[in-house]
């Protein structure tokens, strides 16, 4: 038929990188953290991670309606938050939506700004009728978006990503047309710093940054070889050595993501965690934001509605890197130089006006 059958690489398969692997289980079991970059050389199994997602992503609503229409539109706005077909529907008890696997979408690295965020149907346009279509964010709705080599994308297209992602929805306006989508999804991002740098900008819209080195240990090396080699030799058989695990691993993300909207953070771990990021001259309240949804997933993970200083621990790392900037350090020490100064003078000034 020409179509080309695409089998990901078993997650569990994975040799080391225990920190990326943390990190993507993390994004799936809460997706509050903001997301994850993965920073590192090329050949570390930065994109072969992120597409052995696939088998773990686990189950989400998805509406039956053309509006998007959900029962958690109703719970947070009551009837008059979903179309009257929906609201008629839940009045009988009849579902919104039903339960599917999330799915990974990845946007290209040649990607247009239209083949983003959507545009005219150009089939529409043969039947003299004009139509909107959507656009790779409308699809990546509750599902994870892959943005592979992210710091090579274009800045219009990175910027569309970013006002999406924050904003959780988008509207998109041709002519007399517009249309307005839902982006709830989990951003997963990778890059190799040798092709470049991200824009503050977008570097801070990540929540886990993951540093990604490769495998020091000798025979983690000769293990990963030796399962690269039997993957690509027979990927059906590969896959089914980690099946049973795989579904196993999958249960326990959904039974974690339910758990950890349940789960609480002790006033003390919480001042410990604020006082270091202050301590760090972190600016950025995302830093708590991560910090704090990240280490409730690690506890979620374990089976715990409470949060422990182990969670904490062990997600500050990736929680807190690449936060810093010592540019706006440097400009701030500046600026309140410059304002002593000002007051210095201001004082001398304000002394001989006085009669």
């Amino acid at each position: 038929m020409g179509i080309a059958e695409t089998l990901p690489y078993p997650f569990l398969g994975l040799v080391g990188q225990d920190e990326m692997k943390l990190s993507l289980i993390l994004s799936l079991v809460n997706p509050m953290l903001g997301g994850v970059l993965l920073v590192g050389p090329r050949g570390t199994g930065k994109t072969t991670a992120v597409r052995s997602l696939v088998n773990l992503i686990p189950d989400v609503p998805r509406s039956l309606c053309v509006y998007g229409c959900t029962e958690a539109d109703v719970e947070a706005g009551g009837m008059d938050a979903v179309c009257p077909d929906c609201a008629r529907r839940f009045a009988e008890g009849k579902p919104l939506s039903c339960m599917e696997p999330a799915r990974l979408v990845e946007l290209p690295l040649n990607a247009r700004l239209e083949d983003v965020i959507g545009g005219v149907d150009e089939r529409s346009l043969l039947q003299n009728r004009l139509r909107l279509k959507k656009g790779i964010l409308a699809q990546a709705d509750q599902n994870l978006l892959y943005l592979d080599e992210v710091n090579l994308l274009q800045d219009d297209i990175i910027d569309a990503v970013l006002d999406a992602a924050a904003q959780g929805s988008f509207t998109v306006r041709r002519g007399p047309l517009s249309a307005t989508y839902r982006s709830r999804f989990t951003l997963i991002g990778s890059m190799n710093p040798e092709e470049g740098n991200l824009r503050p900008q977008i570097l801070d819209r990540f929540g886990l940054r993951v540093i990604v080195k490769g495998l020091e240990d000798e025979k983690e090396r000769k293990t990963a070889y030796e399962r690269t080699v039997a993957y690509r030799s027979n990927p059906h058989l590969f896959t089914s050595l980690f099946e049973e695990e795989s579904i196993q691993a999958r249960q326990e993300i959904q039974a974690a993501r339910k758990l950890v909207r349940t789960v609480s953070i002790p006033e003390k771990i919480a001042r410990s965690g604020i006082q270091l990021i202050q301590q760090l001259k972190i600016d950025s309240l995302r830093a708590e934001i991560t910090l704090f949804e990240s280490a409730k997933a690690h506890a979620a993970a374990d089976g715990r509605k409470r949060v422990e200083p182990e969670d904490l621990k062990a997600v500050i790392p990736m929680a807190l890197r690449l936060r810093r900037s010592k540019y706006m350090v440097d400009y701030i020490k500046d600026r309140e130089r410059e304002d002593a100064e000002l007051h210095k003078y201001l004082d001398k000034v304000i002394t001989n006006a006085r009669p």
